[in-house]
């Protein structure tokens, strides 16, 4: 059986892990840069950290939790659960922990990936999986003077548990979805606590409330029932994508859910005027939250939707020259969503670099596999985040799919399975061609596109429809290389041969 490196232990790697040993393969090592697993749930342990799919949705299907404590499952018990998860599979001996990967390089003679680690160790592998998502790496706005600032500063997912913020000035940049959460958990405690807003979200209602004690016991003692709720927290949550390909009356009753919300809670008109977007629903990351309305109308809390013009040793100021005094700052500005595997450096055929490769934009057959990258996997990968369901779902339609390949591999006795280019050109020029019909599109800046307005991120279509696409391997799609013929130096097989070698 081929070998198999899976970079990072968050859901995705951990999924694949766990198939891997239901499917009786062993030869697979999990590499993770950190000293424990858990991905964006380890790292993002700010106050208020919780999810925005219900608990239910947000769980592997083979493993259903069903005594999740809230309807909004918050942060340590999503990585309580993954933990579970890794020891109940017996995946942890499977993780190498503290351990980053800098670079991998394809060996085209002998078909294999070297890995290469932060500490200069080199590791040979057969099927190299990329598992290390989309939000990941925090992005920090370069606004001028901000390394002259002298109080403590950091981002959102590197909270510092040490700063104590009590009657502190607290300026937040940033607004959308860690800033809902935590601004409304500090409020209380902060002298003043100023937020700077970009734009504008489309907020509703969370609604989130507790478990009673008798619903979990009942969910535990009929598991037939908590897979009936879970299927219909998935068909409730499917039900709102065609808001995203520009239904308008469901468009409609989404805004006018949302501007009822905002009536409801914010008595200022003044106030309410700043927080209407003046985008699409549904063309940012729709919000949800129960309390973020009303901290902002806290005397204490003020929101600043004038431009940061930079930051002096003691605050901020403001394009309109305004001076906002800060002793902390906390960048609530999201991640580097379009970098995808950056900053690890991979080398596919005749020593091309993903990062050359995706110039123009990250772009992949089904997220997966990307031309001239053979044996190379993505989980999470471009075009693959959804607006309107549970990732989960996406993650293990992927993970049937890898799995699927890896098998390939062995019972075929294949050394590589390399994409056609023409399958992957084909495949995202018609992605393309129906994110442009899209509220995405018409939105301006949004962490779903590139400097260059290409959505990168975004699934085009339904869930039901990925998991049709990659319901099997379709081996057809792909050139493979047999083993007998490496040994005997000859190249991969004609891209005619590709479905009789595999």
């Amino acid at each position: 059986m081929a070998s198999i490196a899976i970079i990072g232990s968050g859901f995705s790697g951990l999924c694949l892990g766990i198939q891997l040993k239901r499917a009786g393969i062993e030869s697979f090592t999990i590499f993770e840069k950190s000293n424990r697993l858990g991905g964006t749930w380890r790292d993002n342990t700010y106050p208020g950290a919780a999810c925005d799919v219900p608990s239910f949705a947000y769980c592997f299907s083979f493993e259903q939790k069903t005594d999740w404590s809230r309807k909004w499952s918050p942060q340590e018990e999503i990585r309580d659960y993954m933990e579970h998860c890794a020891q109940k599979y017996d995946v942890l001996r499977h993780i190498r922990f503290s351990t980053e990967i800098a670079g991998a390089r394809f060996d085209e003679g002998e078909s294999v990936w070297r890995l290469r680690t932060m500490d200069g160790e080199e590791i040979k592998v057969d099927v190299l999986v990329s598992a290390v998502g989309q939000l990941s790496r925090p992005h920090i706005p370069d606004i001028p003077g901000i390394e002259g600032f002298r109080g403590e500063r950091f981002h959102s997912a590197r909270w510092n548990h040490g700063a104590d913020l009590s009657g502190k000035r607290v300026a937040v940049i940033g607004n959308a979805a860690s800033a809902i959460q935590f601004v409304p958990q500090i409020a209380p405690r902060v002298q003043q606590l100023t937020v700077f807003q970009r734009s504008a979200n489309w907020l509703l209602p969370r609604g989130d409330r507790a478990y009673s004690e008798r619903e979990k016991r009942l969910f535990g003692r009929l598991p037939f029932l908590a897979r009936l709720y879970r299927r219909w927290i998935w068909l409730q949550l499917e039900m709102r994508f065609p808001l995203f390909r520009g239904n308008r009356l469901i468009a409609a009753m989404v805004r006018r859910l949302a501007e009822r919300n905002l009536r409801e809670q914010v008595a200022d008109p003044r106030l309410r005027e700043v927080l209407v977007p003046d985008y699409p629903v549904g063309g940012k990351r729709i919000l949800i939250s129960d309390d973020y309305y009303q901290a902002l109308g806290r005397e204490n809390v003020e929101l600043v939707t004038s431009g940061i013009d930079h930051v002096t040793e003691d605050g901020i100021v403001t394009r309109d020259g305004a001076t906002h005094p800060a002793d902390v700052l906390i960048f609530a500005t999201g991640f580097q969503s379009t970098a995808f595997l950056a900053p690890m450096r991979i080398e596919g055929r005749d020593g091309r670099s993903l990062e050359s490769e995706w110039a123009g934009g990250a772009r992949a057959y089904l997220g997966i596999t990307v031309a001239g990258f053979p044996n190379f996997f993505m989980m999470y990968g471009p075009n693959t985040n959804l607006g309107h369901n549970s990732i989960i779902f996406m993650i293990e339609c992927q993970t049937r799919y890898v799995l699927e390949a890896i098998r390939t591999l062995a019972k075929r006795e294949l050394a590589s399975l390399d994409l056609r280019p023409e399958v992957m050109d084909a495949y995202n020029a018609r992605i393309q061609s129906e994110l442009a019909h899209t509220v995405w599109a018409a939105t301006g800046k949004s962490w779903y596109k590139t400097e260059a307005g290409q959505i990168t991120n975004n699934w085009s279509g339904s869930t039901v429809r990925y998991w049709w696409s990659t319901r099997r391997f379709d081996r057809e799609h792909y050139r493979a290389q047999a083993r007998t013929a490496l040994s005997r130096g000859e190249g991969p097989a004609p891209a005619e041969d590709a479905a009789a070698a595999a």
